[in-house]
């Protein structure tokens, strides 16, 4: 079920400019209409969007705007209302996020009304109802011409967007972003499906990482009747990532401690990366490649603190680990990470902290939120241009934070560009000299890093400084 607002009164409210970034507005959406198919639940859930509260109510400086939910009273406090994945379109022109209680909201970017001068227009907002709560979600490329048939071509000529969402139930539901139609169902999960991820070559390719402990490979250019099952794992599946070239793909597994490794040119297992922080007693939770491919990120978590393992995925060598202990045990789990676009930075998501992002190799983290032990964090995404951090909570409500943006050096650009096609064993295979090729292959960074946070609000950085 899809609900289109259209005609909805869009209310700027004022804000500085030169506090954010440019097309990124703040406003609060008065809709005048719901579409007349919409049930009960789906009047019910209504998101509006509203500014961080004034700077002396010790708000946080690089809080952009939030997205909260309205909920009627017989849904609050109860479970289903989480928001477990947000997403951005390749484009960024879109952002999408479970809400809870089967709900998909999917919102033209940027949140800004500018452009409109303050009139009335059709920003195109739609709502999904799933009928299941929602684990993992994320937008496809450009469907293919036999996908595109099966549904309606939008007015302007425009090729539709799909969404996929993963359920609770196993199912995975396929969306035509554009029309608001479903195009079909994937059946073949027996468990909740956690992650859903496309290959950025632009094909038509999903692989979904599911509670029944297998990772599945959809073609949906034949409506995912071509299937591969990568079985391995011995317990639930929490994350999966894909390299940038779309070689590898890797998987982490909530409590069999398993980081693994797979070929996605003859979909088969490479191996089990060990010696890291989730060998101990540790939970792990996400992971994901830098944008060149050349680091593995994996997060792990126990009762006394939280770890972040870099790896090179060619070797299977550690690369750094960055720890943060805490005093209170069990009360800081890392929920997710994720790389920037750049590749400089890495954003991190925990409970004592809505948002903190590193630059590997620095003892600092280049920025964090303030110390909040209601962060309620489960996920965030970057938006594809960089600039701007999504996170959702365990309230189903979406924060939208301004994170640093870094001109990338020479050395790095060119490294990247490198890296992109080129192993490992390639690299320390050229007549080059030892410090080219450790910086390469990421061996400058320190081998352990750790990063207390202990110290108090007063003694970090203002951010708007």
């Amino acid at each position: 079920m899809c609900s289109t607002h259209g005609n909805a009164e869009l209310q700027p409210t004022r804000k500085s400019p030169s506090s954010r970034p440019a097309g990124v507005g703040v406003v609060m959406p008065t809709l005048r209409r719901q579409a007349a198919e919409d049930d009960g639940l789906m009047r019910s859930l209504k998101p509006f969007l509203c500014p961080p509260p004034p700077r002396p109510a010790a708000s946080d400086p690089a809080l952009l705007l939030e997205l909260k939910t309205r909920r009627p009273p017989s849904l609050l406090e109860l479970a289903g209302c989480e928001t477990w994945s947000v997403d951005f379109s390749p484009d960024g022109a879109w952002f999408a996020w479970s809400m809870g209680h089967g709900i998909i909201w999917v919102v033209a970017w940027p949140l800004d009304s500018q452009e409109g001068h303050g009139e009335t227009t059709d920003r195109g907002d739609k709502s999904f109802s799933c009928g299941q709560p929602v684990w993992g979600l994320a937008f496809g490329p450009k469907p293919h011409s036999s996908v595109a048939q099966t549904s309606k071509r939008t007015a302007k000529g425009k090729e539709p967007l799909l969404l996929a969402t993963g359920l609770e139930n196993g199912v995975i539901k396929i969306w035509n972003v554009l029309t608001g139609h479903a195009v079909f169902d994937l059946r073949g999960h027996e468990g909740v499906v956690r992650d859903l991820v496309f290959p950025q070559n632009g094909t038509l390719t999903l692989i979904s990482a599911s509670r029944d402990k297998t990772l599945r490979i959809w073609d949906l250019a034949h409506k995912g009747k071509k299937v591969q099952v990568l079985s391995g794992h011995k317990d639930w599946i929490n994350s999966c990532c894909v390299s940038p070239d779309c070689s590898m793909m890797a998987s982490v597994g909530r409590f069999d401690r398993m980081v693994c490794l797979w070929s996605l040119r003859s979909y088969t297992f490479i191996r089990n990366l060990t010696g890291g922080a989730h060998k101990t007693l540790c939970l792990l939770s996400s992971c994901d490649f830098s944008p060149d491919g050349a680091v593995l990120a994996t997060a792990a978590f126990s009762g006394s603190g939280w770890y972040i393992d870099l790896w090179d995925p060619y070797t299977s060598e550690k690369l750094a680990t960055l720890a943060d202990y805490f005093d209170v045990y069990g009360k800081n789990q890392i929920s997710a990470i994720q790389f920037s676009p750049s590749g400089l930075h890495l954003a991190i998501v925990t409970d004592d902290r809505a948002l903190r992002i590193w630059e590997p190799g620095e003892r600092r983290m280049t920025m964090q939120t303030r110390r909040d032990r209601d962060s309620n964090g489960l996920c965030c995404n970057y938006h594809p241009q960089g600039g701007v951090v999504a996170t959702g909570t365990r309230d189903g409500h979406v924060r939208f934070w301004r994170a640093p943006v870094t001109v990338p050096s020479l050395c790095h650009l060119c490294r990247s560009a490198l890296r992109f096609s080129v192993s490992t064993q390639q690299i320390e295979a050229l007549p080059l000299p030892k410090r080219i090729v450790e910086y390469l292959t990421y061996k400058n960074i320190p081998e352990r890093l750790r990063n207390c946070a202990s110290s108090s609000d007063d003694e970090e950085e203002d951010w708007e400084s």
